[in-house]
């Protein structure tokens, strides 16, 4: 039986679109409404005549939520964390496709390809702290002045 033409693989591929387009519409709105609020307390402060500091405006509607604008090396322990829960993931879908292979033995060679994709990603995950760990160290070096 092939999944994808029957209709309950087209009822899958549709629901999988719909939540897809609904995560990222969600969080554009939840971003939408945010910036909405912080122009709202600005605009109140200005009609009760309250006197608006340069910095606390700034702050208000910076994009980011108010942080200091992040750095590069801010993503390192990011990404590396995310390398490595992704290659835990790796490891425990090709130890599955053993397993599940033992009973279905079509089933083995896909879950081995997810498996290594899974491990590509985390490794290039863990690659990219590296060379973003050392792009900073060498931008922050006394030899490489500006």
């Amino acid at each position: 039986m092939q999944l994808f033409n029957s209709v309950a693989g087209a009822i899958v591929a549709v629901a999988f679109w719909i939540f897809l387009s609904t995560s990222a519409i969600a969080g554009m709105r939840y971003e939408f409404r945010k910036r909405q609020i912080a122009m709202e307390t600005v605009r109140a402060a200005i009609e009760r005549g309250q006197p608006l500091e340069p910095a606390v405006v700034e702050k208000l509607l910076a994009r980011d939520g108010g942080h200091e604008s992040a750095g590069l090396q801010d993503f390192v322990p990011h990404l590396q964390m995310g390398g490595i829960i992704t290659i835990a993931t790796a490891v425990g879908v090709l130890i599955a496709a053993f397993l599940v292979g033992l009973q279905y033995p079509l089933a083995k060679l896909p879950l081995l390809a997810a498996g290594a994709l899974a491990a590509c990603i985390g490794a290039g995950l863990i690659l990219a702290a590296g060379a973003l760990g050392r792009q900073g160290s060498r931008r922050g070096s006394p030899d490489r002045m500006a």
